[in-house]
This record gives structure tokens, sequence and C-alpha cells, in this order.
């Protein structure tokens, strides 16, 4: 009867915690953008498409999309092409680094030998072609064979002329022949020629019997009919003479052979047209696929019956059928986004905007976005027709009062947005001045909220170069009273005094500003200009990249000469003034300066106040006092997206880190939470725990820092351990290191008081 009333009690806990599954603590997600349709291909049941980050899978029946990418195994970023091999059901990914992925069922099996190569010259693979279990991929190099039985490189043909590499665009074969398309023309060699990477066995045929010489851009085989393209015009084989059966003065983007057909995806320059016409082997257009509502940039297509899928650069897959379309919208934002990135209420705000390192506008107008955690959401001329001139928008702000959104361009001023039809731009009717040397010109370079609702301005280059639009809308503006070039002004932290510390770009190291008693009274205003060397402000450099405040108050700096940090900010005025410090960290029984020779560009906090560290060589997290290297991922030990971190930005409720690279942003679970006074609310996630599940346990809403055990139903420890934050994480092992026996588990936290209550359960399930 006991083990049938504990069974009951289980099933019961199972049923209320299925609604509140949370990811397990340790897990990986990417934000890549999917959005841009580069490249498709055709199984059976799945559309393969190519975007500039990663790739992704449409179910042909069910619609469902499946993500492709580095975190679900993949072993790089940044695709340049793809193919799929229907005889061998395998999925062929080339990187743009030349990288090799061959997706066959559950299997990602890598060939990285051209990406390692040392041979000099381009390497670049621009396609894919498939023939009796070989990929022959068409690169900068000439044409190489890999054997997709074996995984590896079989040969490699290097067939331009006197021996040299060539530029092969694409490949193809009949019975007997193969064909090569390159940038010195049509090459053939019989297939059964002794040795195939040997130049003399290829012939070049352009320039003889109706084919013109030079390049040619694709040939391919459609019902053993040999088809070249020759710019924009398409060419046939008959009997060994060549016949031009289609031509037209638009741009082509791409030339397939698909079922049968020529699909030809092209733009119209000058009359906004673009379109993908299907053509017979012999020139007849036997359909022409065109709607610039439904269809924007079509890069290439694919054929299947009566469907016409296509990749599309705007709207990414499209499916035409007949006259209707219907288009497959991965939810994602735009390429990688460099500005600012921060949580607010449990939302993640990320600026999308770009400058150089010279501090040069881009004019990139992706806008601003905004992620919930399941769905992101754009905000950019695309869709807010406003904002056409709000380019680059590297910082952002949100007013705790009302959740406004503060988007500052560099250099279409400051947009201030409550919804699509209310806004409002400030540029010359505002404190904001005009860039200097740059007429109509008006530059944000950091934006923050202090504690009363003031929203503190950087106008970089403008003339007052530092101004505050105060809580009840009337505007200040200061003039930084130190001799700088173009009075450029970054970034902008407030710290728990109240005071300003400003970023100053180009390796010129940091302002901090005080007000004194009131904004408007200038008379008891301070200023200090922290540099390099002892007195100075003691920086170990002056190109500061970011700086963050820690829960102790502290102002942590990074530099492209490791981090600084300044641990009594509110005595920057004092006789004795306060300058910085670099920490020693222990790491392999080796103390030295943190980060000493490493370009530090984003640190983050998280809820157990230790540091997330962003550099040009992957992440580390340190220890709170910056002492100690607690994890270290790069792009070779994890599915991290690059090595060159822009930025880091953490969520307090979930503990999910998230990281902004080159190549996009991906996620971390991280053990560390917010706290909760209101132990009621404790999350236990997995619970239950399945047999299969081997990942840690978090339990998330604790009390700060509190002790935590984990106790059998008859009050015997398992596990004792302390909070990060708001979270502790069990292995779901005892001390002995053997993994608990199926049943309930008490959880109780201990509160900095010493009251222990118990806050959860956890159920293990055989």
């Amino acid at each position: 009867m006991k083990r049938l009333v504990i069974l009951f009690y289980i099933l019961q806990l199972v049923a209320a915690n299925l609604k509140a599954q949370l990811a397990p603590i340790g897990q990986w997600r990417e934000h890549m953008d999917y959005r841009s349709g580069k490249r498709v291909a055709l199984a059976d049941d799945k559309v393969y498409v190519a975007t500039n980050f990663g790739a992704y899978s449409i179910g042909r029946e069910d619609g469902e999309i499946t993500r492709i990418s580095k975190v679900a195994g993949l072993n790089d970023v940044g695709v340049r092409t793809l193919n799929y091999d229907a005889a061998g059901e395998k999925l062929v990914i080339a990187y743009n680094n030349s990288n090799l992925d061959v997706l066959y069922r559950n299997d990602v099996i890598n060939i990285p030998d051209i990406f390692r190569s040392t041979v000099t010259g381009d390497k670049t693979i621009y396609n894919i072609s498939f023939r009796n279990n070989k990929a022959y991929l068409s690169t900068g190099l000439g044409v190489i064979v890999v054997d997709l039985q074996k995984y590896e490189i079989s040969n490699t043909f290097i067939i331009g002329n006197n021996g040299s590499n060539v530029k092969v665009n694409g490949f193809a074969a009949d019975a007997t022949r193969f064909y090569a398309a390159t940038e010195e023309g049509l090459k053939v060699a019989n297939q059964n020629a002794a040795n195939l990477n040997d130049y003399r066995n290829w012939t070049t045929v352009s320039g003889t019997n109706g084919l013109p010489g030079g390049a040619v851009q694709q040939v391919f085989n459609i019902n053993s009919t040999i088809v070249v393209q020759y710019f924009n015009t398409i060419y046939v084989s008959n009997a060994g003479n060549w016949q031009a059966v289609y031509n037209d003065s638009w741009r082509w983007e791409s030339v397939n052979v698909s079922d049968a057909v020529i699909l030809i995806s092209e733009e119209r320059f000058g009359w906004n047209e673009r379109r993908v016409l299907s053509i017979t082997s012999n020139g007849v257009i036997n359909a022409t696929i065109q709607n610039n509502n439904e269809l924007r940039y079509p890069f290439h297509a694919v054929k299947s019956g009566g469907e016409i899928w296509i990749a599309d650069f705007e709207k990414g897959l499209v499916k035409a059928e007949g006259n209707l379309f219907e288009r497959y919208a991965v939810n994602s934002p735009y390429g990688p986004l460099d500005g600012e990135m921060f949580f607010f209420n449990n939302k993640l705000y990320v600026a999308g905007g770009s400058i150089n390192d010279a501090w040069n506008y881009q004019f990139n107008g992706t806008g601003f976005f905004t992620f919930d955690g399941n769905e992101w959401k754009d905000y950019n001329r695309t869709n807010l027709s406003f904002m056409d001139t709000v380019f680059d928008v590297i910082t952002i702000a949100v007013d705790p009062r009302d959740e406004t959104i503060y988007a500052g361009s560099f250099g279409g001023g400051l947009l201030e947005f409550k919804s699509a039809t209310q806004y409002k731009i400030y540029k010359q009717n505002s404190s904001l001045n005009v860039a200097i040397g740059d007429p109509n010109n008006y530059r944000v370079g950091g934006m923050a909220f202090d504690a009363a609702n003031n929203l503190w301005i950087s106008n970089f280059a403008g003339s007052n170069n530092f101004l505050v639009k105060k809580a009840d809308g009337n505007w200040r503006a200061f003039r930084v009273p130190f001799l700088i070039q173009d009075n450029m002004v970054g970034a902008v932290l407030i710290d728990d005094a109240d005071q300003k510390w400003i970023q100053v770009p180009q390796g010129n190291g940091l302002f901090v500003y005080n007000h004194g008693t009131s904004i408007d009274n200038a008379g008891d205003d301070r200023w200090k200009w922290f540099q390099t060397g002892r007195g100075s402000g003691n920086l170990p450099s002056n190109a500061v990249n970011c700086m963050v405040k820690d829960k102790d108050g502290f102002i942590w700096l990074g530099t492209d000469k490791g981090i600084a940090i300044i641990q009594c900010p509110g005595d920057v005025f004092t006789t004795n003034g306060c300058e910085a410090f670099q920490p020693v960290v222990q790491q392999d029984n080796f103390a030295g300066f943190l980060f000493e020779n490493e370009d530090v560009r984003a640190i983050a906090v998280d809820a157990a106040n230790r540091k997330w560290v962003g550099t040009r060589n992957g992440v580390w997290l340190i220890s709170a006092d910056g002492e100690k290297v607690l994890e270290r991922f790069t792009a070779e030990n994890s599915p991290l997206l690059s090595n060159a971190i822009i930025r880091i930005a953490i969520d307090p409720k979930t503990g999910e880190v998230y990281f902004s690279t080159f190549n996009g942003i991906c996620s971390y679970r991280g053990g560390a939470t917010k706290a909760n006074e209101n132990p009621d609310k404790v999350i236990v996630f997995p619970s239950p725990v399945p047999p299969s599940y081997n990942g840690n346990i978090g339990i998330r809403g604790l009390p700060e820092n509190s002790i935590v055990k984990i106790v059998e139903l008859n009050g015997r420890l398992v596990y004792q351990t302390r909070s990060l934050g708001g979270q502790a994480i069990w292995n779901g092992k005892d001390y002995r290191n053997q993994r608990v026996s199926s049943g309930v588990y008490m959880v109780l936290a201990k509160d900095e008081f010493g009251a222990e209550k118990q806050v959860g359960k956890i159920v293990f399930i055989k």
C-alpha cells in the first residue's frame, strides 16, 4: 500500500510539472539569422534551405521547421552552399571557410581536410554535384572529389591551363564524360581517363562548335542533354555542336536544373522586377513565377511536380504552386547584431546597428530587436517607415516608468518609441547637436537612465556632447570640459552614487561626471578623466571597450589589455581619489594579471556576482572577486558561434547568458539566477527527472546565497550546496557520487538568518 501511495503522489507531481518544464542548465541555444534564403535543395520529405549563417529544413507535408546549426550538432557556422544527394540520402553543407559537413540520418560527419589544408589559393566551395556516391565540389582550386561512403577526399582535379588552379563554377556528367564550367571555359574529360587530375586529360571546348570562348558560369545535365550558362545565355549541346536557346537582359542570380527544367532566378535592374523562369531544354518558357509582394529577391530555386521552392533573400523560403504562394518564416533576428544588448523586465533588447573601429557609421538599417525568450520582434524601416533615416542604432534604453524605448542612432538622432503610431525622432528639435564637420548628422553614442528616470545621452561629435532628457521632459546640455578630438563620447554607465561614467572612444580612456546637488546647478559639477598611469586613473590601457557595475557597486572595465576594477567609485572626487587596479587571477597554478594580453570586449555580471568576460578568443566565467577562472568557452570546445565576442547579456530570471558574435547570437543557460524572497515560488527543473536524464537539476527562486539541502522523505541528508544568487544546482547524485534512487526528495533552504524551510520537491522516475 505504501508503494501505491507514493506512486500516486509521484504521478500527481508529474502532471503538475508538465507545464513548468525549463531547459536544463548547461544547454545552448542559437539565435542566428534564418530570414535570408540563399540556396535550396529537395529531399523526398524535406526542403533544405541555406542562409548566411546556418541552415534549416521544412517538412514538405507538415511544414515543420527544424533548425540545423552548430548547437544542433554542426561543426561550423557561415554556410556557403548546400546540396542533397537523393541516391545516398545525404545532405552536404559547405561553409565559407571550406569546412564540410555531411548529414546522414541522425549523424553529422565532418570532413575538414580542405579547411585544414595549407595549400595556397582560393579554397572556396562554389557548388556541389553528385554522382555514384561521390560529391564533386566546384572550388577555386579545381574539382575536389569526396567519397561519401568513406567520408574522405578521394581525388582533386587541377585542370587549369598548364596545370594551374582555376576557379570551377559548376560540374556535371553524362554517361561517359565529365564537364567542368570554369573561368577558362568549359572543360571536358572522359570519365575512364587514367589520371583525371592531369590537366592534359581535359579539353577546353569553349570557343569551338558555336560555344563562345571565355568563362562559363554553370553546366548541367538535363535528360542526357548538356546545358551551359554563358553569362545571360543558355546553350545546349546537340551532337557536339552548341546552340543558344535562350537569353535575356536581366541580371541572373542563379541558374539551376531541377525536375527536367531550367530554373533562372533573376532581377531587372531599375524596374524593381524579380522573377523565376522555368525553361525547357530547348529554351521555351513554360512558367514565370513573379509576385513582388510574395517574392522579393529570389536567389535559387528547385522544382518538384507542380511545386517550385525558392530561396529568397528577404522572404526566406517561398513555395510557388501555380498562382499560389506560401512563405515559410523562421523567427529570428537579422544577421549579427552589433549594438548594445541588455535585459529589462524579462525581455532582451538588442540594438542592431554598426560602427567600425574608427567610429564611423555604416548605414546599417537593421534597427533594434526584442526577444521574450521565444519570439523575436524587429523594429526597422522594413516595417516602420519612419525609421528610414534612423540607421545604425547602436545604443538602446528603456524608460522604467512605462517601458518607452529610446533608440540611439549614430547619425539619425534619437528615437522615442511607444508604438507604431506613438513615436518621436529627436534631432534639431532637441538639445542634440549636429556632428562637428558633418551637417545634418546627429550621433548618439550611448545612453542610460538614472534612478530618478532622467535619460543621460552622449552626443558624439556634438559641440555640447553630454545631454540629459530629464524625467519631466526638459533637456539640459553639457560640454565635457576636456579637449578631446571630435568631442567623441560613447557608452554611458551610472553608478550607485548617481555618477556618470562615459566611454571615450578610440583609446582615450573614460570620463566621470558628478552633477552635484542639482542637474540645473552647474556650479558644483565635477569631472574627472581616467587614463593610464598612477595619479591619472591607473587604467591598464586607454582603450576602454566596455564597462559594467557589479552587485557590490564596483566598476569593471574591459580594455584591449585586460580588465581593471574600480572598487571605490564613490571616492573618485575625494582628496585621495580612487584608481583602478588589475586583479590577479589563479589559473593552472599560475597567478597573473587578469587577461593581461586579452582584448576584452564585453563583461556581464550574473546573479551570483560572477563575471562573464568576452574577448576575441572566446568567453571566460570568473569568480565574483575575479581571482579564479570557473569556465572557458570557445568555438572549438562548445557551440559558441565565434570566438570574437561583441556583447554579453544575462537574463536574471533564468540565468541564460546571451553572447553576441559576428556570426550571430547564441545563449547558454547558466547556473545563477536572481534571488527570490518568496520561497513558496521555487521552481525545480526538470521535475520529474526522467530515467535517461544525466544533466544538472536547477532549483530556482531561492533566497540570496541560501544553503540548500536535498533530503529523503525520512529526513536523511542526500546532498548539500549553496545557491548561486537564487538558484542551486544538483547533479542528481549523493555524496558517494551515486545517482539517487527513484522516489520523492525534499528541498530545504536556509536563508541568511538561519531559518530553514521546505521549498520544493524533486521526483526521480525509473
